[in-house]
């Protein structure tokens, strides 16, 4: 941060008791009541600071009104018109005062306007003086009227920012509160970018910024400053990263010798792909270091994933120590331990399973196995880290991303062993370049190659006419013994106006499926109600899942061949793609048919994609082009603080967002020079929001 002159703004201590106000609470701003209080402190806002990167959703340009006869009735408009004449006001019932007055504009098209019980603001109003104005627009007979409008003189016409609609808290109220904030970071003056970066890369000054943001004079001023606070945005977000894994190199409390994997790779019923050996490869390496792993496994769906895990757990147990991986589910963490009991158990290696819902005694016995060493590898859900659970020696922590942990819960699990190796598993594609940004706290590894004889999933999209079509083809595959699974957006009738799973599962019991088995699994049934729908699908007991997205984290049935999506149109392609991973998991040819009611050209477009690949990272990089980085983003952050202005696909800030946090930490690894202080200080405050306290 640098240093004022004591003549500038007023001041060294004027400046500095400004630069404190802007971090003060909020309702030290003019105006900021209990009531208005209580509705920023809802929306995450709770300093003038943190109120000046509260930023607008849309603008309103007073400079570029429409012609009143060009203005659509019902819908609000800006115009520009002159006064004519005014009348006397109108008494209506309740108390309610209607003043009027006659304008028109330049093309001399009438125009009425109303305000109510607004004395002063219609005495204002001068006669044969032009005024810009928005309101809402109505007709009366033939007459255009707008309504209560917003109104500034034709020389003061603004463009107005528009803020995110909120309870209790109009625009005016924020502009308001916004003026009084800018005028702190002005008299600051404050600046969170050192000189250097912003020279680099040609970047508006922050208080620049921030006036061009809330307060614009033109929009092209407005889009330079978007790239500023982008620009910012991403690069809090990278060296929070950075600085995270930094503070996790430390020297492991589990250094690893190379052991011999060739025993491991012989035991398995399938040879490894490239990518695996690869990955295995660099989790090797890893663990043969001298500082902890931090790795990130990622991997479509049935890329093998499981099979390199067993390999690390075979490293680790070689080395005399243990490993536990934690799975979102009972249900999944089943299906993980039966996987590396069948990989590891001929190797003389003891894997248990660890849930909540095991009985008192068979806790007792399974924790006194863990804590002398007896087991290898501890499998289960969030039990495997209770308190209660003592490790002899815990050297490697494997965790499901599928559950969305968040970089501090992936921090936290380091407590239970010391500083163990981390191996975090993710079945969700991400596109190449966003890898480092959602995953900086990790390096990555990647399967790209499917092992060999997986059938890819033969997919196809129909509209609602030959959804009778599509269920025959479903009978034909349960027919043969097959399963399958019917997946619908909507749990609750009224939600929306799609059908609710129960009543979907009633139609289809009653008509295309009747004589079948079904069952149904979706986000509002218990926790253990869930499972035992799954399981009973896993055992056949069950041949078909009417099902919401839930089953996206599905386990493995391998006797389930085809799964139809209802208005597919609803979800993002990424999802789609998660959704189709769940059949396709044995040796017969499995389908995905997505059957949509809406035809646009752009529903097309998405779903000819997915018909023509399954390749999930071809997938993950159409979602983002198509659907955008807010929508993408906010699926596959993981817990990471939320993109506000980001924009994903601009790969070229990428890069230079990259090299900008490089050059910054090769300079000040810590980020504590005094250039630099408010960067940090930044960097603290959004990652303690969310949950990590690691960097302070």
């Amino acid at each position: 941060m640098r240093k004022h002159s004591l003549s500038e703004n007023g001041g060294f201590g004027r400046a500095v008791e400004s630069m404190t106000k802007l971090f003060l609470s909020i309702q030290n701003l003019k105006g900021v009541g209990q009531k208005r209080f209580a509705v920023y402190q809802k929306i995450g806002v709770h300093t003038p600071y943190d109120l000046l990167y509260y930023l607008p959703r849309t603008y309103r340009d007073y400079r570029e009104p429409m012609p009143v006869a060009e203005t659509v009735p019902d819908q609000t408009a800006v115009v520009r018109v002159t006064i004519i004449s005014k009348r006397r006001p109108i008494h209506a019932r309740g108390g309610l005062e209607i003043f009027c007055a006659d304008a028109e504009d330049a093309d001399g098209t009438p125009l009425s306007i109303r305000i109510f019980n607004n004395f002063y603001g219609f005495q204002a109003l001068k006669v044969g003086e032009t005024y810009s104005m928005c309101g809402k627009i109505t007709m009366n007979g033939d007459r255009r009227e707008i309504h209560a409008p917003q109104l500034h003189r034709e020389e003061d016409a603004p463009i107005e920012a528009i803020y995110p609609q909120t309870t209790g808290l109009t625009s005016a109220m924020v502009r308001t509160n916004i003026r009084e904030c800018l005028q702190l970071l002005d008299e600051a003056p404050f600046e969170t970018l050192p000189p250097e970066i912003r020279e680099r890369y040609v970047l508006m000054p922050l208080p620049k910024s921030m006036h061009a943001i809330h307060a614009p004079e033109t929009m092209e001023e407005t889009e330079e400053a978007h790239r500023r606070l982008a620009f910012e945005e991403m690069l809090r977000l990278q060296l929070g990263l950075r600085l995270l894994r930094r503070r996790s190199a430390q020297a492991t409390d589990y250094p690893m010798q190379n052991v011999e994997m060739q025993p491991y790779f012989d035991s398995l019923p399938f040879t490894l792909t490239k990518a695996q050996m690869r990955a295995v490869g660099e989790i090797i390496g890893d663990l043969s270091g001298g500082e902890p792993m931090n790795r990130l496994l990622q991997g479509d769906v049935g890329s093998g994933k499981t099979a390199v895990a067993a390999a690390a757990c075979y490293c680790c147990v070689k080395n005399g120590c243990q490993c536990a991986l934690m799975a979102p589910t009972e249900i999944l963490a089943g299906q993980h331990f039966r996987t590396l009991q069948q990989f590891l158990a001929p190797l003389g290696i003891e894997v248990c399973l660890l849930t909540g819902s095991l009985k008192a005694k068979e806790k007792r016995e399974l924790y006194a196995k863990i804590a002398d060493g007896t087991v290898h590898v501890v499998v289960g859900t969030h039990a495997v880290f209770q308190k209660a659970v003592e490790y002899r020696k815990l050297a490697l922590v494997i965790t499901d991303e599928q559950h969305r942990f968040g970089v501090a819960q992936r921090a936290a699990l380091a407590e239970k062993g010391g500083v163990p190796h981390k191996l975090v598993m993710s079945a969700t594609p991400i596109p190449r370049t966003l890898a480092l940004m959602v995953y900086g706290d990790l390096d990555v590894s990647v399967l790209d190659v499917m092992p060999s004889g997986r059938k890819p999933v033969e997919t196809y999209a129909v509209t609602g006419k030959l959804r009778a079509r599509a269920m025959g083809f479903v009978i034909r595959e349960l027919e043969q013994g097959r399963q399958a699974y019917i997946v619908c957006p909507a749990v609750e009738e009224g939600e929306s106006d799609l059908k609710s799973v129960t009543a979907y599962a009633e139609e289809m019991g009653s008509t295309y499926l009747k004589g079948w088995r079904t069952d149904i699994l979706h986000g509002q049934l218990p926790a253990q109600e869930k499972d035992a729908a799954m399981e009973k699908f896993r055992r056949h007991e069950t041949d078909v899942l009417i099902c919401t997205t839930v089953v996206e984290v599905g386990v493995d049935v391998p006797n389930a061949t085809v799964m139809v999506i209802e208005d597919a149109e609803r979800f993002g392609l990424s999802q789609l793609h998660q959704l189709r991973g769940r059949v396709g998991r044995g040796e017969q040819q499995s389908y995905c048919i997505l059957v949509t009611e809406h035809v646009s050209e752009e529903s097309k477009e998405r779903l000819r994609l997915l018909c023509s690949t399954t390749d999930g990272f071809k997938v993950a990089e159409a979602d983002l082009e198509l659907r955008g980085p807010g929508d993408f983003f906010g699926n596959m952050q993981h817990g990471l603080p939320p993109m506000k202005l980001a924009d994903l696909t601009d790969t070229k800030m990428l890069y230079q967002v990259q090299e900008a946090a490089e050059w910054l930490l090769a300079d000040d690894p810590d980020l504590q020079k005094e250039e630099h202080h408010a960067l940090y200080m930044d960097i603290v405050r959004l990652f303690a929001r969310y949950g990590e306290n690691g960097l302070n």
